[in-house]
């Protein structure tokens, strides 16, 4: 269990009135199952009728983002810690990072109701600058990944923001100010100042999210953390030990996620052979791909791709 899982509360009578109001406007507005994009900027609404753990259980790169449940619960995978998430908990990503994970439990009766607002750190850093000091707590670099108690404040910008839906001609001008408000809220949380340290310049994690950055990019080249190290203005053992507490891998175990989730979309998508897909990603010896494929995802490229098929309606 992660340490930043939440302990269990007592159900707040006014917070499950905003969780039903949340959920019935995303019922409203997502019919059918799957993640629909919205006419709001970087706003995704989402519905499961049945648990995705199997067919979502290997990682792929998620970018920053506020994630919400406003029926259900999700469960998540950074490496080999494990973060859930419900209706009393929201989860946040301040830098992109491959995870896994999924619905836990879903039906037609009681889907599973959830939203995404994807976070631009240039965007926290002006409201930053705007507003001056706004007293965001300083702690210790934790993980790029967190869950939080959920708060009345904050829900309450987000139901505004996704009932803007049913009024499309308020979206321009309104939209951004309660997006402001919601980033403003998750400054001032308890643990918002991991937003605040990968936003402002000049920081350790601020960089770290920088090396990050280049190896979304760049995965296919080699890497040298030397390089790497002197590329964002750091030296190679601090950029070791602040990405470890970033993400939870070093930069290498980092890039071979990124090449292998790449080179099996690669196959599974677009249908490239095994050796190709592993040399496109950056790989030069097939048995090298293989093994660590093998390692990653439990099974050797073809087997573990028949398997997918299998479970895709």
């Amino acid at each position: 269990m992660s340490e930043a899982e939440p302990l269990p509360l007592a159900l707040d009578p006014a917070l499950q009135l905003q969780q039903a109001d949340l959920a019935n406007l995303i019922r409203r507005h997502v019919t059918e199952q799957g993640t629909v994009s919205c006419p709001i900027k970087d706003l995704h609404l989402v519905r499961y009728e049945q648990s995705t753990l199997r067919t979502h259980s290997f990682p792929t790169l998620v970018q920053p983002a506020l994630c919400i449940q406003a029926n259900g619960s999700k469960k998540v995978c950074l490496g080999d810690e494990e973060y859930t998430y419900d209706a009393l908990n929201y989860m946040v990503l301040s830098v992109a990072m491959p995870i896994s994970g999924g619905v836990v439990e879903a039906s037609p009766e009681s889907p599973s109701l959830s939203l995404r607002l994807d976070l631009d750190p240039a965007e926290i850093n002006a409201l930053i600058a705007e507003a001056g000091p706004i007293g965001v707590p300083t702690r210790p670099t934790g993980r790029g990944l967190y869950v939080e108690r959920m708060d009345p404040h904050l829900l309450d910008a987000v139901i505004r923001l996704v009932r803007l839906l049913d009024s499309p001609k308020d979206i321009a001008m309104l939209a951004p100010l309660v997006r402001r408000e919601i980033l403003y809220r998750l400054l001032r949380s308890k643990q918002g100042h991991r937003l605040y340290e990968i936003a402002v310049c000049n920081t350790q994690t601020h960089r770290v999210s920088q090396a990050i950055s280049w190896l979304n990019q760049h995965f296919h080249r080699p890497l040298r953390i030397e390089d790497l190290a002197r590329e964002i203005n750091l030296s190679a053992s601090t950029l070791h030990h602040r990405f470890k507490a970033v993400t939870s891998m070093s930069p290498l175990q980092y890039q071979k996620q990124l090449r292998l989730q790449e080179a099996r979309r690669l196959m599974l998508i677009e249908g490239l052979e095994a050796a190709a897909a592993g040399y496109r990603v950056g790989y030069e010896s097939p048995s090298q791909f293989s093994r660590e494929y093998s390692r990653q995802f439990g099974a050797p490229p073809v087997r573990d791709l028949a398997r997918l098929r299998m479970a895709t309606p």
